[in-house]
């Protein structure tokens, strides 16, 4: 999950993540000691492997149970931790558009990334799609009226034609994969967008478990619907939801919360640049998932168009 701006709300590759606070907020502080030196980098390997822990999940059952198995646990999990700290939870029509946000950012996001991701396309791929989010996002923005730099122009051309070259190798192998991550990525920049709008001001831990909670039904049901789930390998079917849920979607929250309290946002939000190509090295790392020579200019290019729509003229 790529922040859009510096209010990115609850969306990511492995895990729901809160928007970076504006300038001036908790999230400005400078410093950091350790943290500042280690956190985003073991962040980026975090919030990279989430799809590297799905590729075994995927190959043990379907995509969709996959899922439904990993936003139920995870979801139990946040409400647990949220009624333990009795934080707010979301009512009447804040509660509506919290489950409707769900069903955009989690259901429909990662249930078409993964489903992707069981049809053969990349990791890396799959997550250079996902990152284009944030330029989908500001194209949004100038459709609705605000206005969008020559700089972030370019950046929006170069980001599409990384995608192209990314997947140009891909289509004729799985085209419908192609379709699932464009999809999930419509369903990412969808959820953002309503987000933003309705719900801007959730509480993280109540609003992100509601989200996963809304999402488990809807993907399960989808699941029922695609045929009769089945589990062919319950070994790596559980130690995948299990790093998905505790490394993904806990570990990585509470470390992505931590750099938000104690660096700049414009900092924490260019880390995200870096998950497609870390993606990448993990896959090939520990999933032997080569790349071909025009699927990494496709990332090199994509990162850079991500970078460039998003620079602000004050940030180095």
């Amino acid at each position: 999950m790529t922040p859009a701006a510096r209010d990115l709300p609850a969306a990511a590759s492995g895990s729901s993540a809160p928007a970076p606070p504006p300038p001036g907020s908790a999230g400005g502080r400078g410093g950091g000691g350790r943290l500042g030196a280690l956190g985003p980098a073991v962040f980026v390997v975090l919030w990279s492997s989430a799809f590297i822990a799905g590729i075994p999940g995927v190959r043990a059952a379907p995509p969709l149970l996959l899922m439904t198995a990993r936003f139920a646990v995870a979801g139990a999990l946040l409400a647990g931790y949220a009624l333990a700290v009795r934080a707010p939870w979301p009512r009447g029509r804040a509660l509506a558009h919290v489950a409707v946000s769900g069903l955009l950012v989690q259901a429909v996001q990662f249930g078409c990334f993964y489903s992707a991701l069981g049809l053969g396309l990349p990791a890396a791929v799959v997550s250079l799609v996902q990152g284009l989010n944030p330029v989908v996002i500001l194209l949004a923005a100038r459709l609705l009226g605000e206005r969008i730099s020559g700089r972030q122009a370019l950046g929006f051309a170069l980001g599409a034609a990384g995608v192209v070259l990314a997947v140009a190798d891909r289509v004729s192998l799985s085209g419908w994969g192609v379709v699932l991550c464009l999809a999930g990525l419509a369903g990412l920049s969808a959820g953002t967008l309503y987000q933003q709008r309705h719900v801007r001001d959730m509480d993280v831990r109540t609003g992100t478990a509601v989200q996963l909670l809304a999402a488990a039904p809807a993907v399960g049901l989808a699941c029922l619907a695609a045929g009769t789930p089945r589990v062919s390998d319950w070994a790596a079917f559980g130690a995948s939801v299990a790093w998905m849920v505790l490394v993904n979607s806990i570990a990585a929250f509470i470390l992505l919360n931590g750099m938000l309290r104690r660096l700049p946002a414009s900092r924490v939000s260019t880390v995200f640049f870096l998950t497609p190509s870390v993606t990448a090295v993990l896959a090939w790392l520990l999933a032997g998932q080569a790349l071909h020579p025009l699927a990494v200019a496709g990332l090199a290019l994509g990162a850079a168009g991500v970078l460039l729509a998003n620079r602000r003229p004050d940030t180095r």
